[in-house]
């Protein structure tokens, strides 16, 4: 095994039951710490008409246009006026990169496959909680994992795709 090959296990071991562990509307959620990149302040977000209402707009982060997604309003929960705890959470799937707009980031957190139960099922509610990949026990308290794969559609991948890569063709 090469060097780059060792380093790159060991890396995932480390980042292996970690997760970025975030506030919104007073819950905890956690995102699997493999797809964070960036926890970066709150910065101006450039506005892009004709987007779904939790789609902010996008922001350049070091010469890369990342479209910034709201939580809270994705999520179907009540907005509120950004402070100075508000953060953005920057997540790589794959090619695409995007920013999370949080209420606050609180931790890194392990959290054991042995202590994640299944999200419940609520499709028979009408509730599309697609995006919840399990829930994680620690201690007495709850923490709701995030599937980041599934907080955006297949449709929303795609126009932030094309969005992003117009924009930064436009920047450089």
């Amino acid at each position: 095994m090469e060097q780059d090959e060792l380093l790159e296990e060991e890396e995932e071991q480390y980042q292996e039951n970690k997760y970025l562990l975030f506030r919104l509307a007073g819950e905890v959620y956690g995102i699997m710490i493999g797809y964070v990149t960036d926890i970066i302040e709150l910065k101006p977000v450039t506005y892009i008409p004709d987007m779904p209402a939790y789609v902010k707009g996008v922001i350049n982060l070091r010469n890369k246009i990342i479209p910034v997604i709201d939580l809270r309003i994705r999520f179907g929960m009540p907005e509120r006026e950004y402070d100075d705890r508000t953060c953005i959470i920057v997540i790589t799937m794959g090619e695409l990169s995007v920013g999370f707009i949080v209420d606050t980031v609180t931790e890194v957190k392990e959290i054991l496959d042995t202590d994640i139960s299944d999200p419940p099922k609520f499709n028979e509610s009408g509730i599309d909680a697609s995006y919840i990949a399990g829930l994680g026990k620690v201690h007495d308290e709850v923490k709701i994992l995030i599937d980041v794969e599934h907080v955006l559609s297949q449709y929303d991948i795609q126009l932030l795709q094309t969005n992003a890569n117009a924009k930064e063709g436009a920047v450089s």
